[in-house]
């Protein structure tokens, strides 16, 4: 199976986002028992231009595009339960400001937060280069806590249960076998290639990076890092996509280990309608891959048939 296309998703409020060569579709179970299924074209960037697809660069093209797709996902989600509720839906105004206080909120805590906590213990720590790979070290113990007290909050727990979900999914086309809640409910809820993986490979990647630079000001240590995050992102797109191909191997999945670890934080194990959201978004986006005629947006009844893989 290395030879196909690598599918992925990820999880969304009460659904599952899966991406394909061309399309994504979005599959959103609603209060109603209800099934959602919304597919899109992607329109990627890497297709119109070769040199985006270069090693390094496509890294930080894929990267871009994964965020910006994850909110249109999420966007979707969203809205289903906002109608259900007689609610106006997000508007662009809305979803910029959430944008902008999400992204705020990161570089307080994985670039301005270590820095500071740096600054603190250097007089402790002897040179440069160890000093800077505390700071990775510190970026690490904030990712892995933030992902532990978020996790302790019901409506995360529902969309770590999705993700484990979509991951069992994954493993169950990447096996061959034919996609029933019956051949996923035994699959792993961790994936090489998961976001969660990419996250740490980041933290790790910027702790070997960063630790090479010369002496700095909090200032320069601040921009430095926000001005090398592109680079950062682009090696470790190439690490954690090697290690997705190449899992078989010992070395890889000894790389692979602290990611999938991680992911025990990230992911729970789903019950059967959830795997049924998951299984829907991927059949949909591989029915439209065949040519079929997609239909941008549709509702299955509770108890419908989902489409079928055929």
């Amino acid at each position: 199976m290395s030879s196909k296309f690598q599918y992925g998703g990820q999880a969304v409020l009460e659904g599952v986002m899966m991406r394909g060569r061309y399309n994504y579709a979005v599959a959103v179970r609603k209060n109603t028992g209800d099934l959602v299924i919304n597919n899109q074209p992607l329109g990627s960037y890497t297709k119109r231009l070769s040199f985006l697809r270069w090693p390094f660069i496509r890294g930080i093209i894929a990267l871009g595009e994964s965020f910006a797709l994850g909110l249109k996902a999420l966007q979707f989600s969203a809205n289903q339960f906002m109608e259900e509720e007689g609610e106006a839906e997000l508007t662009p105004w809305e979803m910029t400001v959430m944008i902008t206080l999400a992204l705020g909120m990161t570089v307080l805590l994985f670039i301005v937060l270590p820095l500071l906590v740096r600054g603190v213990i250097a007089p402790y720590v002897p040179g440069l280069f160890w000093r800077n790979l505390v700071e990775g070290l510190i970026r690490a113990v904030i990712l892995v806590a933030y992902i532990s007290l978020v996790s302790l909050m019901k409506d995360i727990k529902r969309v770590f249960m999705y993700h484990g979900a979509e991951h069992k999914t994954i493993h169950t086309y990447e096996a061959g076998e034919e996609l029933t809640v019956e051949n996923a409910r035994g699959k792993s809820t961790v994936h090489p290639r998961c976001g969660t993986s990419f996250l740490l490979f980041v933290v790790i990647t910027s702790a070997i990076v960063f630790s090479f630079l010369g002496e700095q000001t909090l200032i320069t240590r601040f921009f430095s890092r926000l001005l090398l995050l592109p680079v950062v992102a682009g090696i470790s797109y190439e690490i954690i996509r090697l290690a997705g191909k190449k899992h078989s191997v010992f070395f890889w999945k000894w790389l692979s280990w602290p990611g999938l670890m991680l992911q025990k934080l990230t992911t729970r194990e789903p019950d059967d309608s959830q795997l049924q959201v998951a299984i829907a978004a991927l059949q949909e986006v591989l029915a439209i891959e065949k040519e079929k005629d997609p239909i941008p947006v549709r509702q299955l009844k509770s108890g419908q048939n989902l489409p079928v893989n055929e």
